[in-house]
């Protein structure tokens, strides 16, 4: 048996000729592969050439699924996106990740909608592929992340039966590009603390923001969904157990589960946070704002003004900028570096669901502290050597003595 070009067609080496072994899905009752197997078309004729075979294949696969009341068997990309695949995922993920795929699942139906959904193929997948990567709009992560979620509608057309297989699959993955964090060393982020004018109430919300997300390496949707009430002051007690999810300009949800089971979580604070957060909580209770820590209102800040805020105060103190995540970053590496806090407290400081995790992503914050461990080490062993040979060799081991 050999393989030809032709999808489901082989070549018989013995006799020369071609049959085709077509799979066509699964019974709906039995649950089994249907399967037809011929070397003879129905008039009896057997295959002299691929092609025929082909042929063959595809006016059983037509009939196949005429038969089985497949009406749309030539129903467009753009028809099955909007009649199954967006409805499903749409029900299936968070309303946040509903919202930020938008832009990447239109791309899809921009590039595909026309096109048969039966007749995409391999080719076109490729095209697509080489585009993703070579348009400099796109970086490494977001070409990754489309083509990922192109792979994805097509595996759901599996699943549901409009297609055999997945032709995407047998192209390679956009792999993610590496991302390096930007983050404020300690001397940075004592820099920027000298910006905050906190007699203004607005930045000394910001002043407690930017030394919250610092000094407990929280995310910032996790942040943005702290209320009072999450706090125990007295035992310096921080309880996570939610995230913010937005939908509009007065819109906004806190959902009592965070990414992970994991990062549902208490942490311990520090006195001087202790101290910041009493005398913040004191202020905002004379302003009559509540319940929320991190507002100036009676609403949740945005994740965008945190990001505001972190670029006006790195710009007034000629620091870098970095994202609000880098804030996160930015407490590991104080833990690290500055600290030598070990992996496992950091790990579930952080809220991850395994050390593995935290090394994944901050392991090369640790490069530093091998110079300690150098230092630590430095003349800590007492080095005696015999007087004499003790070593008595056997077997065929020649020793020549001078």
């Amino acid at each position: 048996m050999s393989k030809t070009k032709y999808p489901c067609v082989f070549k018989n080496d013995k006799t020369g000729f071609y049959y085709y072994n077509v799979e066509l899905g699964v019974d709906r009752i039995t649950g089994k592969r249907i399967q037809k197997k011929s070397s003879k078309s129905k008039k009896g004729n057997p295959f002299r050439t691929a092609k025929e075979a082909y042929e063959e294949v595809t006016k059983i696969k037509l009939e196949y699924h005429k038969v089985k009341n497949y009406s749309d068997y030539d129903i467009t990309y753009e028809r099955f996106m909007e009649e199954h695949y967006l409805p499903m995922y749409e029900k299936s993920v968070e309303k946040g990740t509903w919202i930020s795929k938008q832009p990447a699942l239109k791309l899809l139906v921009q590039r595909f909608g026309k096109i048969r959904l039966r007749d995409i193929t391999l080719t076109n997948c490729e095209k697509f592929r080489v585009y993703l990567l070579t348009h400099d709009q796109y970086s490494q992560n977001y070409a990754s992340m489309i083509y990922g979620a192109f792979r994805k509608t097509l595996d759901y057309a599996v699943k549901i039966q409009y297609l055999e297989v997945n032709v995407s699959k047998q192209t390679d993955a956009i792999s993610k590009g590496r991302v390096t964090v930007a983050y404020w060393t300690k001397e940075e982020f004592e820099k920027v603390l000298t910006s905050f004018y906190i007699d203004d109430l607005y930045e000394h919300m910001s002043f407690i923001a930017v030394w919250l997300y610092y000094m407990t390496g929280i995310r910032v949707s996790e942040g943005l969904a702290l209320k009072w009430t999450d706090v125990d002051l007295e035992n310096k007690k921080l309880r996570i157990h939610g995230t913010l999810e937005r939908r509009g300009r007065a819109e906004y949800e806190v959902k009592n589960y965070t990414k992970t089971i994991s990062s549902q979580r208490i942490i311990s604070l520090d006195d001087t946070t202790v101290q910041l957060l009493t005398k913040w909580k004191q202020r905002q209770e004379k302003q009559h704002i509540a319940p929320f820590i991190l507002s100036y209102s009676k609403t949740p800040l945005y994740r965008s003004t945190i990001n505001r805020i972190i670029k006006r105060h790195a710009d007034i103190s000629g620091v870098h900028p970095i994202q609000a995540k880098g804030l996160r970053h930015s407490h590991a590496s104080y833990l690290i570096n500055e600290h030598n806090i070990d992996v496992l407290v950091i790990s579930r400081r952080l809220g991850h669901s395994s050390p593995e995790i935290t090394l994944k992503h901050y392991a090369h914050l640790w490069s530093r502290n091998d110079e300690s461990v150098a230092q630590a080490i430095e003349d800590d062993i007492t080095i005696k050597h015999s007087i004499e040979s003790k070593v008595k060799f056997k077997g065929n081991q020649i020793i020549k003595k001078k």
